[in-house]
């Protein structure tokens, strides 16, 4: 029996800018540019604006053009927002689009919302549109439009989505602001050092040689690392980057250096419980979002799973997902896993008793997500004077180490 042939998608289609001389109703002359996918889509585009076209030509890119701004997350829980708002406002779907891409400074989003505009003129739904562009629109992000479509509350699923995302992106702000510190704290200290063993040291060396007398051990020890890093810079560079390019690589290549990495970033000190309950609120506002759209539940676990930001929390769900697909209750199958808070479970089982699960599920993830803000912040005011003290033991040692010749001297005078 012949295998059936898997037919491609089409790619969406790119999209071009061009400058056009126009006539508005009033019959004065408007100039301008636009994005379109061909020159016939620009015409239509302004005679739609009421515009009447006299020139129309594609704009060649200038030889040294400006680089175009990435894409962030930020960008599309901006634009959910927006066309939540338009959406919910009345205005067509078509029309919000033009509206977003005006609005906007960053030239790939509105690029981006051009072509997703092209998409849906050209017969697809907003979702399929949306699914040409995997690598800002997750399938989680496609299911929840598309079961708006599919329900006809397009625009209170799209509300949903953009405090979803509003939420998330939030949150993952916290994470980076609380991650932040320690990483300053030792590339200051990294820093501070070398510029001393550099710089510093050597100036003391050779005044140290005038003195004719045998060195304290402790200095000994910092001029040696002094000539070691003068001598060996380079390599000791060069292992810093391989060490940072090798640990970012690993990570994206073999699950099993992320699992271990994840693990032992979950056990460390302070971190390891911000970590813990940005998980859970990720969880927890994940879930509640897929569950209040009408996403069956073992579904939901499934979309859940790759939005807790971490490989043992991933697994936990999964396996959550597997034991309510046989009939399971939830609650019994997260206490299973031993990773979640014995109060996040009480508050589970009582949304799956009453009936309302997104509900308590949306509060697990408010307190979460206060707890979280509150924990960035006073780990923030933890490490200013760790800072300190750090930079204090390193900057004090090596001056300690320069000048206890000096003062061996003057004990001997």
């Amino acid at each position: 029996m012949p295998v059936a042939k898997k037919i491609p998608s089409p790619s969406p289609a790119k999209l071009l800018t061009f400058s056009y001389e126009c006539t508005n109703v009033q019959g004065t002359k408007v100039k301008g540019e636009l994005a379109a996918i061909n020159l016939a889509a620009a015409k239509n585009d302004l005679r739609r604006q009421g515009l009447n076209p006299i020139k129309v030509r594609r704009k060649s890119k200038p030889f040294f053009s400006k680089r175009k701004k990435k894409i962030k997350a930020a960008d599309i829980a901006h634009f959910s927002r927006q066309m939540a708002t338009m959406m919910t406002a009345g205005v067509p779907l078509v029309q919000s689009f033009d509206i977003v891409a005006k609005s906007t400074d960053n030239e790939s989003v509105r690029d981006l919302v051009l072509s997703i505009k092209a998409d849906v003129e050209a017969g697809r739904s907003f979702s399929e549109a949306l699914k040409q562009h995997p690598l800002y629109f997750d399938p989680l992000f496609c299911n929840l439009v598309g079961a708006g479509e599919a329900s006809g509350s397009l625009e209170t699923m799209l509300d949903r989505i953009a405090t979803y995302k509003e939420k998330t992106e939030s949150l993952k702000r916290k994470i980076k602001k609380a991650l932040f510190y320690p990483c300053a704290v030792m590339v200051v200290a990294i820093i501070v050092t070398a510029v001393l063993l550099v710089f510093v040291v050597p100036q003391f060396e050779q005044l140290f040689k005038g003195f004719g007398a045998d060195l304290p051990a402790f200095t000994k020890m910092v001029v040696n690392l002094s000539k070691f890093v003068q001598k060996w810079w380079w390599i000791i560079l060069g292992l810093l980057i391989g060490a940072g390019w090798g640990l970012s690589y690993s990570l994206k290549k073999y699950p099993v250096v992320k699992e271990t990495f994840d693990r032992m970033l979950l056990k460390t000190p302070v971190i390891g419980n911000i970590l813990h309950k940005a998980a859970i609120a990720r969880f927890a506002r994940t879930l509640a979002t897929t569950f209040a759209a009408g996403v069956p539940l073992v579904e939901a676990l499934e979309s859940v799973a790759g939005a807790t930001g971490n490989v043992i929390y991933s697994r936990a769900v999964l396996r959550i997902r597997d034991e309510v697909s046989t009939g399971s209750q939830m609650q019994l199958a997260m206490r299973n896993t031993n990773i979640f808070p014995n109060m996040v479970v009480q508050m589970v089982a009582i949304g799956e008793e009453s009936g309302s699960l997104d509900g308590m599920l949306s509060k697990v993830a408010t307190i979460f997500e206060e707890e979280v803000d509150a924990a960035v912040d006073g780990l923030s005011s933890l490490l200013e004077p760790l800072i300190m003290a750090v930079l204090g033991v390193l900057v004090g040692g090596l001056v300690i180490a320069m000048y206890l010749p000096i003062f061996k001297m003057g004990s001997v005078v």
